[in-house]
């Protein structure tokens, strides 16, 4: 059985655990406060889900999401993380998480400055576009009409693929936007930022979508 290890557990990284338990994964939650401080959480997840540091959900996890704010992303470990897949769901807010030159220039994206941080892991972009009370109600099965699509990003077809797979198996289409260069397509005030779109519907956001030194 495929373990996920979360760190962070706030709306989207306790959505996803949600989620995760109810389609046979196992999952281990983290936060910045401490395993005690998630005992209702896991209490809620049922048998396949503990606690554990960020260490511990690194070490543990098959897929690891890293879901912190995004000025928290030096802390995230590193060497626990070596060869592995980490799903990143982090948006740039600056009045959050201060002024970062390279994102304000636009000079690289905030999966890369993950990736960068990670240098032996591969990070795919992921479930940044979606709110956590819309990524908790609206997966429906493969096929169905008017399937609400998420983009990926990512540099490693592989790794992509095994993303693209746990977001079908939890209920969405899956639209590849590219590198992760690529990713600022869908960050905040985008067109398809937040936006329940089908895949053609998500294609055409991502097109249209523009440069903030452009808008």
């Amino acid at each position: 059985m495929t373990t996920i290890g979360l760190i962070g557990s706030g709306n989207i990284g306790g959505t996803l655990a949600h989620l995760a338990v109810a389609h046979g994964y196992e999952v281990v939650v983290s936060n910045s406060r401490g395993p005690e401080t998630l005992v209702d959480l896991v209490a809620e997840l049922g048998d396949h889900a503990r606690a554990g540091t960020a260490q511990e959900a690194a070490e543990a996890g098959d897929l690891v999401v890293v879901t912190v704010p995004l000025m928290n992303y030096r802390q995230v470990p590193v060497e626990a993380l070596a060869g592995k897949i980490v799903i990143d769901t982090n948006n740039y807010y600056p009045q959050r998480d201060g002024n970062i030159p390279e994102l304000d220039s636009e000079q690289t994206t905030t999966a890369e400055l993950l990736q960068a941080h990670l240098p032996t892991s591969t990070v795919v972009k992921a479930f940044n576009h979606i709110t956590a009370a819309d990524l908790a109600v609206s997966g429906t099965p493969a096929g169905s009409p008017g399937r609400r699509a998420l983009a990926i990003a990512g540099d490693d077809a592989g790794a992509k693929a095994t993303v693209a797979a746990l977001i079908d198996d939890l209920g969405y289409d899956v639209v590849d936007a590219g590198p992760l260069a690529e990713g600022w397509r869908i960050q905040r005030d985008t067109p398809g930022y937040i936006v329940a779109l089908d895949a053609d519907g998500l294609r055409a956001a991502l097109a249209a979508a523009t440069r903030y030194a452009d808008l």
